[in-house]
């Protein structure tokens, strides 16, 4: 699993992250308890807890929950290993995010936090209050060791924090952090997401006198000062975190409501198979389901129909991941767009749909889709201003056809990209033939049949470029999900003579492979904010191109990427943002570096009838973890009638 950073910022008024022009110039001593890139946040400095939760809702229980696989980590922040489900339960940041608030934070260790109005710095007060779990306080030792190790022990961190110079103690709770930028609005908010460690423990030694490393992998159950910590681990195979009794925040507005279990329990399962079965028998008490077919055909067991069990699709307003498949472009046989192009024609996203699905996805025509950040029709505006500055440098259709999916709504659709594709095919550099097949089976007989003229041996479509290499094409999955899936692209690019197969490996064996780009083609998921800005760089910038463990898993080295991909970062408001990030995707997708798949604007969960949840769930997820509680009646009632 990878990490998830939302990218957000601003204020706590009007005044927020709007241009001087726009509102009252910023003032560096004005120290704000919440920000947001998107203009007013919602809750004021006074409010006592959030719309979506109960504050009153009562604590205890256990939650048992899921995860697939394995894991061989419980350090969430080097780059090492198979992490852990659930380590961000340990560890609080500055600022918390609102899963009801796109790009909205408000202050968690962090009391408020200060910049001046060219963002080229910001200045945090830690609350005094604000503790590890062992009691001892969290100083502005702790934000800049937090903040200088993280950089140094992973490479996500190195790039999403590139442009933050210097973390300085500016004073007994205070830190500062410093920009050799000016004008990006995201940074201020981007810091508030800092995780924050403690310096002392890290810098000392574990219970065998072995010195910590932040850098590498560990099974020791590290010191947070999260909601939760860890009660025990069976290292691969399951880990119980507690709730902390005496938890520092748990009286702050920002926190009232929230993680509500006294236990959660996660088990790991090879697959999702037996999991399921394990729900179904009330082992496991929540499912979120990701497979549209089984959401269909298999939620009519005995619980469900007796109403032991509950069934919801809660719909959701965020920006739709872009989840595809990722060519590795670092191969040559997928270098030339051309390449990639024909092998988004070959998909057949309306077959899949009906026979697998149900119909229930919308295919992936943006790497924004859902939201006004998706470019659509042709550039006009501001964005096309943008995209003539790299005119010479972006394929031409840019500027005059919208992109679209292939559409195989009809008899003969098909066929029509088929030919499409043989021809980009052979526009770059390759060509199909008929060969013989060694038939191993062909014995004497066949064979004098075969000299005499009297039968013909047989043959297959094979691609191959001037050197006479066969185009081939791996698909790299890491469990069964996707298996059914691919099979049926498998075939239909075997029909054009490419070796086409899928190879299923372990959750250890995938990440290595995908770390080192030892890979033809994955599925890859790049979750996208309401306010794109530095992790674009990771996603598609070419200094991460290079770089084991970045999110540039597919190896995009262009120039024009690399410009359009400032004009995100340093947009001077939102208008500008979203002009510079409608430039971006119709690049993305132009230059066809995926080939799209597919989102469902609704969470598909199940869940045993044991819980209460607030009357308004949040706008962006339902936030089970988060919001909902253990009902003890309901519980009770489940349990009575279990047990007839």
């Amino acid at each position: 699993m990878r990490m998830r950073l939302t990218l957000t910022l601003a204020a706590l008024a009007l005044i927020s992250l709007l241009p001087a022009s726009q509102a009252a110039r910023a003032d560096e001593s004005q120290c704000r308890p919440s920000l947001s890139l998107v203009g007013k946040a919602k809750y004021g400095p006074d409010f006592k807890n959030f719309d979506w939760v109960n504050p009153d809702a009562p604590k205890g229980g256990t939650l048992r929950q899921w995860a697939d696989g394995t894991f061989d980590t419980l350090n969430p922040f080097s780059d090492k290993g198979v992490k852990a489900a659930g380590l961000g339960l340990l560890f609080d940041s500055l600022f918390a995010s609102s899963p009801d608030e796109p790009e909205t934070q408000y202050g968690l260790i962090a009391e408020c936090a200060s910049y001046p109005d060219d963002f080229s710095s910001v200045t945090f007060k830690l609350r005094p209050e604000a503790r590890f779990n062992d009691g001892t306080p969290i100083t502005p030792d702790d934000v800049v060791f937090s903040f200088d190790e993280f950089k140094k022990v992973n490479p996500f961190y190195a790039f999403y924090y590139k442009n933050v110079v210097k973390a300085e103690k500016t004073g007994d709770h205070e830190v500062k952090f410093t920009f050799d930028v000016k004008g990006n609005r995201e940074l201020p908010m981007i810091m508030s997401q800092l995780n924050i460690v403690s310096k002392a423990y890290w810098e000392g030694k574990d219970a065998n006198g072995k010195q910590r490393n932040l850098g590498e992998t560990t099974v020791e159950p590290p010191l947070g000062n999260g909601v939760y910590k860890i009660k025990s681990v069976d290292t691969g195979r399951s880990i119980v975190f507690e709730r902390v009794k005496d938890y520092w925040a748990k009286d702050l507005p920002v926190m009232r409501g929230q993680y509500n279990f006294d236990t959660v329990e996660i088990t790991y399962y090879r697959d999702r198979a037996p999991a399921f079965e394990d729900f179904k028998t009330g082992k496991i008490d929540f499912w979120l389901e990701n497979r549209a077919s089984a959401w269909a055909s298999q939620y009519n067991f005995d619980a469900l129909k007796k109403g032991l069990v509950k069934k919801e699709a809660i719909p959701t307003k965020r920006v739709a991941a872009m989840q595809a498949f990722a060519f590795n472009i670092r191969r040559p046989q997928f270098a030339d767009p051309r390449v990639r192009h024909a092998f988004n024609l070959l998909f057949n996203f309306e077959e899949t749909n009906k026979k697998l699905f149900y119909g229930s996805y919308v295919r992936l025509d943006s790497f924004f889709a859902n939201s006004d950040l998706q470019s659509k029709g042709l550039p006009k505006g501001r964005e096309l201003e943008i995209l003539n500055e790299v005119k010479s440098e972006v394929p031409p259709e840019i500027f005059t056809t919208e992109w679209k999916n292939p559409v195989n709504s009809k008899e003969g659709d098909y066929r029509k990209h088929q030919q499409e594709a043989l021809k980009l095919f052979e526009a770059a550099g390759w060509k199909i033939s008929s060969e013989p097949v060694n038939d191993g089976s062909c014995g004497y007989f066949c064979k004098f049949m075969r000299a005499v003229g009297l039968s013909s041996g047989s043959s297959a479509r094979v691609l191959r470029n001037a050197k006479g290499e066969q185009m081939t094409a791996e698909f790299l999955i890491n469990g069964d999900t996707f298996q059914s899936i691919i099979l049926p692209y498998v075939q239909n690019l075997q029909a054009l003579g490419i070796n086409a197969s899928v190879r299923v490996v372990d959750d250890a064996q995938y990440k290595q492979r995908e770390d080192s780009r030892d890979f033809d083609i994955i599925v890859d998921n790049f979750a996208q904010s309401n306010s794109p800005g530095n992790e674009q760089r990771d996603f598609w910038g070419s200094a991460a191109a290079d770089k084991p463990g970045s999110r540039n898993t597919i190896g995009i080295k262009n120039p024009a990427i690399d410009k359009l991909i400032d004009k995100v970062v340093f947009a001077k408001d939102r208008d500008d943002l979203v002009a510079a990030v409608h430039a971006l995707d119709r690049v993305l997708l132009w230059n066809f570096y995926v080939v799209p798949q597919w989102y469902y604007p609704y969470e598909r969960i199940a869940y045993w009838d044991i819980f209460g949840r607030p009357k308004t769930l949040p706008s962006q997820t339902a936030a089970m973890m988060q919001t909902w509680w253990i009902d003890p009646e309901k519980q009770k009632a489940v349990e009575a009638a279990r047990a007839k």
